[in-house]
């Protein structure tokens, strides 16, 4: 398992899929999920999955959840810290076992998942104030890898704003744009506070 740490916008999804890429699992699937952009109520079926009839709303087939869909490949879970810490206790055993239960089920389904995870920097302020559990923080990061900030790489900076023009002129139909050199001095003194992500928006 590996875990990301960073600022938001550093291009952590990025990282995963290139880790995923040039690994033995590249020909499985890479599936992603924003553990901070799923309801609280929702986040474990789309986890974990559930049988058909579960609860009230569920599927008359039931659903395959991210850890099956993942089998044989990577599962990126970004924003790690963003999850409910009973549900940390039930992704841990996961973890551990390498099995899951759907939802309303009783026959667990073994997986086979690398697990990418992906925080912020309150991460380590959830461990102290004992948000996020000790022992699924130390499961999580057999491989930890602090992201620098945009700022912190300048020759990135420039890199990727040609990466970014050329492929916003591609998609426009025009002919490439480069950045003159006029203007690479601003763009290396700005302390791009939205990242990776600001920066493309400016291209």
């Amino acid at each position: 398992n590996i875990l990301l740490v960073s600022e938001t916008c550093t291009g952590k999804e990025l990282l995963a899929h290139s880790i995923h890429s040039e690994s033995p699992r590249s020909r499985g699937p890479f599936i992603a999920i924003n553990c901070a952009a799923i309801p609280r109520e929702l986040i474990e079926s789309e986890l974990f999955g559930y049988v058909a009839g579960a609860f009230t709303g569920a599927r008359r087939e039931g659903l395959k959840g991210k850890f099956e869909l993942a089998h044989n490949g990577t599962l990126f879970l970004d924003e790690i810290n963003s999850m409910s810490i009973d549900l940390q206790a039930k992704f841990l055993r996961v973890l551990d076992s390498m099995e899951v239960t759907p939802i309303g089920g009783t026959n667990p389904v073994a997986v086979n998942v690398r697990v990418i995870a992906a925080a912020n920097e309150n991460l380590y302020t959830e461990l102290d104030q004992k948000n996020f559990r000790i022992d699924l923080f130390h499961r999580l990061s057999v491989l930890e890898i602090q992201i620098p900030a945009l700022r912190e790489r300048d020759n990135d900076v420039i890199e990727l704003t040609n990466e970014f023009l050329q492929a916003e002129c591609k998609a426009a139909g025009r002919e490439p744009l480069r950045l003159s050199p006029e203007l690479k001095e601003p763009m290396l003194n700005y302390r791009w506070p939205g990242n990776i992500r600001e920066l493309h928006n400016l291209c």
